[in-house]
C-alpha cells in the first residue's frame, strides 16, 4: 500500500499559503491576470483524469462490500454480457459524483480512458443502456436495492464509537419532482400546480443518509405509505443497536393512528399538528400566567467586531408601496395533555404563540399564530422550549433534499414512477457514499478529537463541496507494475483528510 506522505501535503500547503501572503504587496504596474505564452499538446503515454478521487472511491465500495451486496440482492439478468446490476447502480452513482447532470453525462465517463483506468474497467454501460436498466426494475426490486444498501449501512455503524449509538432521529418529508415531459407514466398534478412526482423521503438526521426513498405520483397526499417506512428505518435502527430512536415530521406526517402503536414499542416523536380550530379555542383559552417568553439564541457568534447593521431594503420597499407588513415582536410558549380522536394515550401538546406587528404605512393591528406541536417525550428529557427547537431541527431536513436536487437524485430523466424511482434510488447512493466516507475516517492517537471533528465536517459537507475536495482532483493515472498509481497534481483543503481515508480505504 502507497499513499501520500503528510509532509508533502504540508508542503503543499505552505507554499500555497506562502504565494498567497507574499504577493499582495505591491504595485506591479499591470493586472494581476496578465497570462503567460502557452502551447497546447496531447500526451502521447501519459494520462490524466479531473476525477483523481474516483479510484479511492471505488476501492472503498468493493472494501465495504457494496458491490457484491447489489449483486446478492438484485437478479435483473439472465446473463450478464457484459454488465453486472452492480456495474449499473455504481455507473449511476459515480456520474452523479462526477458532476454528471443528466444521462447524457455518462458518455463523457465512458470516453475518458484515465476514468475508465481508475475503476478498473474496460467500458462502462452507455446511457442509453442505463436508462434501459431502470426500466428492468419494479418495486420488489427496488426495495431489494435498498435492503442491499441497508446491509452496508449497517456495517459501517457497527464500526462507530458507543456514543453514536445514543439516538437515531428518523425525519420524514415529501418533495415535489418536477417534470416537462407529457408521456412520463405515473405522473400527475401536484396541489402546487406542478407536473410530476412526489417522492417521499426517510433520512436520518445525525448523519444525513437517505434510509429509504419512494416514488408516488404527484398528487398523492405527503403522508401515504409514511408509517410503513418509518417501520422500515426503524427495524433498521433497533438492528443497529440504537438506544433512543426518535421520529419528526411536519403536519402532514401525524398519523394519530399509528401514535400509540409507537409509543408501546418506545419509539419516540415530535411532529408539527395542524391548527385547527379545536387546536385554537384550547391555546385561546391557556391561562395567561402558563405562558412564558420562549428565548431564542443568535444565530451566530460573530468573530469580528460589532458594525452598524445595513438598512432593510426589503422593509422600504414594502414600506413605500403600502403593503401590509408582518413583524415578529415576540414568542410564547406553553404545553397542555392533549389525547388525539385517533388515540388512548395522553401526550403533551406544545403550543407556540407568535406575536406579530401589523403595519401598513403606519400600525394597523397586532395579531399572533398558533402552532402546536404533539410528543410523548418526557418532559424531564425534553423541556417544552426544547420541543420547540427541536421541532425547528426538522428544517435541517430540506438542506438535505436540496443537496439530493444537487446530486440529481430528485429528477425523472427516464419514463416512468417505477424506473425514475429506480433512477432516483441509484442516484442517491453517490449522496449515501459521501456519509459512509465521513463515517469512515480513522480517528486514533492523540488527535482523536481533531479528527473526529473532521469526519463530522465530511458528513456536513454539501455535495458540491465534497465532490470538490474528494472526487474533482487532478491527477495523472500511470500503471506501474501490477498497480494503478493515482499521482495527485494539486493540493486542497481537505487532502490530508482524504490521505488519512484513502489508507483506510487501501488496507
Amino acid at each position: 500500500m502507497k499513499t501520500i506522505k503528510a509532509d508533502l501535503i504540508r508542503k503543499r500547503k505552505r507554499r500555497i499559503k506562502n504565494r498567497l501572503q507574499n504577493s499582495a504587496a505591491h504595485d506591479r504596474g499591470h493586472p494581476m491576470l496578465k497570462g503567460d505564452k502557452i502551447a497546447y499538446e496531447l500526451a502521447q503515454k501519459a494520462g490524466g483524469t479531473a476525477y483523481g478521487g474516483v479510484a479511492a472511491i471505488h476501492r472503498f465500495a468493493k472494501k465495504i462490500g457494496l458491490p457484491k451486496r447489489i449483486d446478492d440482492a438484485l437478479h435483473l439478468f439472465k446473463i450478464h454480457r457484459p454488465y453486472h446490476e452492480s456495474d449499473h447502480v455504481l455507473n449511476l452513482a459515480y456520474n452523479a459524483l462526477c458532476g454528471g447532470t443528466c444521462l447524457e453525462d455518462i458518455e463523457l465517463r465512458r470516453n475518458d480512458e484515465s476514468f475508465l483506468d481508475s475503476i478498473g474497467a474496460e467500458r462502462i454501460p452507455d446511457p442509453t443502456t442505463a436508462g434501459d436498466f431502470c426500466r428492468r426494475f419494479d418495486p420488489y426490486h427496488i426495495n431489494r436495492l435498498q435492503d442491499a444498501f441497508d446491509q452496508v449501512r449497517l456495517d459501517i455503524w457497527q464500526q462507530q464509537d458507543n456514543a453514536f449509538f445514543d439516538q437515531a432521529t428518523i425525519e420524514m418529508d415529501g418533495t415535489i419532482v418536477e417534470t416537462t415531459g407529457q408521456c412520463k407514466e405515473g405522473m400527475d398534478i401536484s396541489y402546487k400546480g406542478i407536473w410530476g412526482y412526489h417522492p417521499l423521503v426517510i433520512t436520518l438526521a445525525e448523519t444525513g443518509e437517505a434510509l429509504r426513498l419512494v416514488n408516488r405520483s404527484g398528487n398523492r397526499p405527503s403522508q401515504e405509505g409514511a408509517a410503513e417506512q418509518a417501520d422500515t428505518a426503524i427495524s433498521l435502527c433497533r438492528q443497529a443497536g440504537f438506544r433512543r430512536i426518535v421520529l419528526r415530521g411536519d403536519t402532514a406526517f401525524t398519523q394519530t393512528i399509528h401514535l400509540d402503536r409507537w409509543h408501546r414499542a418506545g419509539v419516540k416523536f415530535t411532529f408539527g399538528m395542524k391548527a385547527y380550530p379545536g387546536l385554537v379555542d384550547i391555546a385561546e383559552n391557556v391561562q395567561i400566567d402558563a405562558w412564558k417568553q420562549l428565548p431564542r439564541s443568535p444565530k451566530y457568534a460573530p468573530n469580528t467586531p460589532d458594525r452598524d447593521r445595513p438598512e432593510n431594503v426589503k422593509e422600504q420597499i414594502v414600506q413605500l408601496r403600502g403593503y401590509p407588513n408582518k413583524r415578529l415582536t415576540s414568542e410564547w410558549v406553553t404545553e397542555v395533555p392533549y389525547s388525539p380522536t385517533d388515540c388512548k394515550e395522553t401526550y403533551r401538546l406544545v403550543i407556540l404563540c407568535k406575536e406579530l406587528e401589523v403595519t401598513k404605512q403606519g400600525r394597523l393591528f397586532d395579531d399572533c399564530l398558533y402552532f402546536f406541536y404533539l410528543t410523548n417525550e418526557a418532559g424531564d428529557v425534553l423541556s417544552t422550549n426544547d420541543v420547540v427547537y427541536a421541532s425547528n431541527d426538522r428544517c435541517d431536513q430540506e438542506n438535505i433534499l436540496a443537496q439530493l436536487n444537487q446530486c440529481r437524485a430528485l429528477h425523472a430523466p427516464v419514463d416512468n414512477l417505477e424506473s425514475n424511482w429506480a433512477y432516483m434510488v441509484m442516484t442517491a447512493l453517490s449522496w449515501n457514499l459521501k456519509a459512509w466516507i465521513g463515517l469512515s475516517v480513522p480517528i486514533n492517537g492523540r488527535w482523536r478529537e481533531q479528527h473526529k471533528q473532521e469526519g463530522r465536517a465530511v458528513i456536513r459537507m454539501e455535495f458540491k463541496q465534497f465532490v470538490e475536495q474528494f472526487v474533482r482532483l487532478p491527477a495523472q493515472i500511470v500503471r506501474s507494475g501490477r498497480q494503478l498509481v493515482v499521482r495527485l497534481l494539486s493540493w486542497s483543503e481537505s487532502l490530508h483528510v482524504f490521505n488519512r481515508w484513502v489508507r483506510f480505504a487501501l488496507e
